[in-house]
């Protein structure tokens, strides 16, 4: 009973941490701020965060460390940057494409054969990347998307990065990263002559909650649950993240971006699904 107990209390988290994360896009997009002054105030909260919380641990460092921060930090920016030039579902979706480098890298880090499913996977989720690039695209949409892209190569590269690290080093990866974007858009702030309190309240949030307090709450509630199941309701973020900036900001994704999120959705759910069961899997390697 007691296991059954700290399994729900697991997926519970997991779920407020995905509720948590999903709140980025309408947040970015009704900051008044540019793109870099965001993420700038963004990773100061979070790395206050992450010091009151962590402490010690982020001592903890060695050469992959600042491998794996350097990476988080593009993320970081690149993500935010995306969400105020393209629409928050293209830069959502896109960003979730990075399982699909994950699968084209590992095999060859590794050295090991490409798997079936790994393949279908792959191509089903190019075609769904495709529609993104489909139909009447403003310029912003085009710039936008890329950057998206690029948001979805850094996150596959820092979790290629996190899982050849020891786990004991994920907390001061993630802090650093913080860290780098907070020294490298330092800058950005002299132009800011004013900030009003919604603003200012928005950036602590998306610093505080949605980013530190999810990451904490997301690792308590990894412990206690599968690592498919974790997978799973974490794509709550990039179904409800598009929903969120629709009922408040009242951006409406293209018909073919809805189609190629769900498309890739339901590609890496699928696989995620089928990785995790030993039965279906070996379906596939025949």
């Amino acid at each position: 009973m007691k296991q059954l107990q700290e399994h729900q209390k697991g997926i519970i988290a997991v779920l407020v941490a995905a509720l948590l994360w999903s709140s980025g896009g309408i947040l970015v997009k009704l900051v008044t701020l540019n793109p870099f002054q965001i993420a700038f105030a963004r990773c100061v909260f979070a790395s206050l965060v992450f010091l009151v919380l962590f402490r010690k641990k982020l001592l903890k460092v060695n050469g992959f460390t600042f491998l794996n921060a350097f990476f988080y930090a593009a993320l970081l920016t690149l993500y935010v940057v995306a969400t105020k030039t393209t629409t928050a579902a293209n830069a959502i979706f896109l960003q979730y494409t990075a399982p699909i480098y994950v699968l084209l890298l590992e095999p060859v880090l590794n050295k090991t054969k490409y798997e079936k499913i790994n393949i279908i996977t792959i191509s089903v989720c190019i075609v769904g990347m495709l529609l993104f690039f489909t139909g009447k695209l403003s310029p912003g949409d085009v710039k936008g998307n890329i950057l998206a892209l690029l948001s979805g190569i850094t996150f596959a590269a820092f979790l290629l990065g996190m899982r050849k690290n020891k786990h004991e080093y994920q907390y001061s990866s993630i802090f650093y990263g913080n860290i780098i974007v907070v020294l490298i858009l330092l800058p950005s702030m002299f132009e800011l002559t004013t900030i009003t309190l919604p603003d200012f309240t928005m950036l602590a949030f998306l610093g505080i909650f949605q980013i530190g307090i999810a990451y904490a709450i997301f690792s308590y509630g990894l412990k206690r649950v599968y690592a498919v199941e974790a997978s799973l309701i974490s794509m709550i973020e990039p179904v409800l993240n598009p929903v969120w900036v629709l009922i408040w900001y009242g951006e409406i994704p293209s018909f073919y971006a809805i189609i190629g999120g769900i498309i890739i959705l339901i590609a890496i759910g699928a696989r995620t699904v089928i990785s995790g069961s030993p039965a279906l899997r070996a379906r596939f390697k025949n």
